[in-house]
């Protein structure tokens, strides 16, 4: 599997599960999706409760519900937590790759501020052959946290798109729109907010880029810098669309605008692969770890 630099890299799966996936996956011809959130439970995710019952040798049985699952329920494949040893916390978690078209697998979209392909998934005794176990039993949690060291740069990489778009159409507007016989970018309550606008875009370029390149060297410190960079990044689009909105006016929030849309969409990125308050744990306890 490709890193975020083109490093080859596979966390998990049996050769024959990664052959049959990976490929599709990355030539477009399958989506994916990664089951980990549930109704009660989202950043502690430890506490997962969907039931995977049998043992490495019969195969596996999926019961319970997942939610806030991207490209559900259209996805071909999903990767999938489940408790195969209870009250054991994040350690009796295990890992599963699930067809789409699994019996008893079904699902139905949420329907968001924005259109973020989003849904819930329901598993009525879905069977799953312990070849589709990814990892050793019990030991799934590791595969979702080291899944996620990967995914946050990638939503920060997102975010930082979406405050770039924000800046450039501000600037543009800024320079555009007159008011009092000149432009508005020459009045410092407008240019000071740009100025502000494109220095923190370019910190959260930065940081995206330099957590890409920790992930791809398989450096120490991932998680902090993964972490670090989508909390930054997120945060920063969210100011930034705001500050866009701000400057561009009412035009601004007509539906169907650039802004507008942009607006809707920049909301979910702070919560989605972790929320920024749970990216502030992490970062602080990593501060903390030899």
């Amino acid at each position: 599997m490709q890193g975020l630099g083109g490093v080859t890299i596979q966390q998990a799966g049996r050769p024959e599960v990664a052959d049959r996936w990976v490929p599709a996956i990355a030539n477009g011809e399958a989506v994916a999706a990664f089951a980990l959130s549930e109704p009660e439970h989202g950043t502690d995710a430890g506490a997962i409760e969907l039931a995977a019952t049998g043992d490495p040798e019969a195969g596996y049985r999926l019961s319970g519900v997942k939610t806030w699952i991207s490209n559900a329920p259209d996805a071909d494949v999903y990767v999938v937590f489940a408790r195969t040893t209870p009250d054991a916390g994040a350690k009796g978690v295990s890992a599963f790759v699930v067809p789409a078209d699994s019996p008893g697998l079904s699902g139905e979209p949420i329907e968001l501020l924005s259109g973020h392909p989003i849904g819930r998934l329901t598993f009525d005794g879905v069977q799953v052959p312990s070849s589709n176990l990814l990892g050793e039993p019990d030991h799934g949690f590791r595969v979702a946290m080291r899944t996620l060291d990967r995914f946050r740069p990638s939503v920060g990489a997102f975010a930082v798109g979406m405050a770039q778009a924000a800046l450039d159409h501000a600037r543009e507007h800024a320079e555009r729109r007159h008011a009092f016989g000149r432009p508005i970018r020459e009045f410092q309550a407008v240019s000071h907010p740009l100025a502000e606008m494109a220095t923190r875009t370019e910190a959260a370029r930065l940081l995206v880029y330099a957590a890409a390149a920790a992930y791809d060297a398989g450096s120490p410190g991932v998680t902090k810098t993964s972490a670090m960079a989508k909390l930054f990044a997120t945060e920063t689009a969210q100011w930034v669309v705001d500050s866009a909105v701000q400057i561009e006016g009412a035009a601004g929030l007509v539906a169907g605008s650039p802004l507008e849309r942009l607006y809707r969409e920049v909301r979910a990125p702070r919560i989605y692969e972790g929320t920024s308050e749970i990216q502030r744990e992490i970062i602080a306890r990593e501060l903390y770890r030899t």
